[in-house]
């Protein structure tokens, strides 16, 4: 498995400490998904803004509850918590 460092939230500045922020008060805490992500904020960004598409759309013909089982599927087979 990889190991990547990551911005630990206290040490964030910048947007990558929007992001985190945002992340706080959406989730209550910093996900380990995101914070892989964080040596590149402005990956993360786009990555925040793709899944809020994904998974928030109105355009999707899909429920959201429909895509939530489709991820929930998808990590179990992938042996992924996330």
């Amino acid at each position: 498995m990889a190991w990547i460092e990551t911005v630990a939230p206290e040490a964030a500045r910048g947007l990558l400490k929007r992001l985190y922020d945002q992340a706080l008060q959406r989730a209550g805490k910093v996900f380990n998904v995101v914070r892989v992500q964080s040596p590149r904020p402005h990956v993360l960004q786009a990555s925040i803004r793709l899944y809020t598409e994904v998974m928030h759309s109105p355009r999707s013909p899909l429920t959201r509850t429909q895509r939530e089982l489709i991820a929930t599927v998808v990590s179990q087979v992938n042996a992924c918590h996330y």
